[in-house]
Parts: structure tokens; C-alpha cells; sequence
């Protein structure tokens, strides 16, 4: 299992891993549960999380600052506010088109759903009952975000900010973003 998971570009399901080790999925599970146990960050600087519906290496929080240092050169420019909105947007009410994506943002999107998709953080999830192209969100959105699942995603019915706290967490999402991209 643990060479599987080092060497899988995506995180790996159970059922994966099995099919790939011609092993029971009940087995898979268990070993799962041991290098889990191995890897918990104290003794090693990697931990095995679950994200984006299977399981894979990340370095520990320990590490995080010496990795952050080692990895500080981005290779993709940080989102823009709008690549950033028009995430949220997606993210919130996938599978969405460009025109309501514009309409909820009262501008055209079409740049930022090109990039976005370009990044391989959005991708075509078919076409709306008018033929417009629908988008949703990746598995690498998943994974960059630390999500196991869009079940994540923070319930924004139970957040009404100020304009300061407002601000303050945009800023917070963009500088986010910004080093998960890197």
C-alpha cells in the first residue's frame, strides 16, 4: 500500500488500491488503518490523509514551514479575485454555466472559467437545459482545498459576515489559494 500511494499521481481509493494489489478491499482497508497509524506525523514527516474521496501522502504539520520555504517559488500565479469567486461560485453550486456565473457576479467570467479550467481546477460536467457548457469542480480542487469531499465545503447559511470580517476572510481565501496553487 505504501508504495502504491507514493507512486499514485491522485489520491487512491480503497477499491483502487485493491484492484491494483489484487487484494480484498476489507484488507486494503486495514492496512490502510496501520500506515495511517505509522505515518501520524511524530516520527515521520509525512502523515496519510484522506482527500478527495481516497487517501495519500502530505507532509506533516511539522514540516509545514520548511516545506513551505522549499516549495516558496510558485509556478502558477496565485488566483485572481475573480478565478477566486468564480471558484466559490462553482464550488457552491455546481454543476454551473458561464452565464450564471456571470450573472451572479454582474460581470463576464469568461476568463477566470478559462483559467480555472486550465488549471485543472474546474472542468465541463455537460451542458445546462439551454446548451451552455456546465463546469464543476475537480478532484485536484478537492485535494489543493484539503477536502474529502464537497460535503467539506464550509455551510454558508451559517455565515453572514461584516464587511470587515468580510474583507478579512477574502483576504484570507485569496492568500490561501495563493499558496495552495504553489
Amino acid at each position: 500500500m505504501e508504495a502504491l500511494l507514493f507512486l499514485a499521481p491522485d489520491p487512491a481509493s480503497p477499491s483502487e488500491l485493491a484492484e491494483a494489489a489484487e487484494a480484498p478491499e476489507e484488507d486494503v482497508v486495514v492496512a490502510l488503518e496501520r500506515l495511517g497509524a505509522e505515518y501520524d506525523g511524530e516520527r515521520r514527516g509525512l502523515v496519510l490523509r484522506k482527500v478527495a474521496g481516497g487517501y495519500a501522502f502530505a507532509a506533516a504539520p511539522s514540516a509545514e514551514d520548511a516545506a513551505r520555504r522549499l516549495l516558496s517559488k510558485a509556478k502558477t500565479p496565485p488566483l485572481t479575485q475573480a478565478q477566486a469567486e468564480v471558484l466559490a461560485i462553482v464550488a457552491y453550486l455546481q454543476p454551473v454555466s458561464r452565464p450564471e456565473v456571470a450573472r451572479i457576479r454582474g460581470v463576464s467570467s469568461d476568463s477566470a472559467v478559462s483559467t480555472l479550467t486550465e488549471r485543472g481546477l474546474i472542468e465541463e460536467r455537460g451542458r445546462s437545459r439551454f446548451g451552455a457548457v456546465t463546469y464543476a469542480t475537480t478532484t485536484l480542487f478537492e485535494k489543493l482545498f484539503g477536502l474529502s469531499g464537497l460535503d467539506d465545503l464550509p455551510d454558508p447559511a451559517q455565515f453572514d459576515p461584516t464587511p470587515e470580517d468580510e474583507r478579512e476572510l477574502r483576504e484570507r481565501l485569496l492568500k490561501a489559494g495563493e499558496q495552495r496553487a504553489s
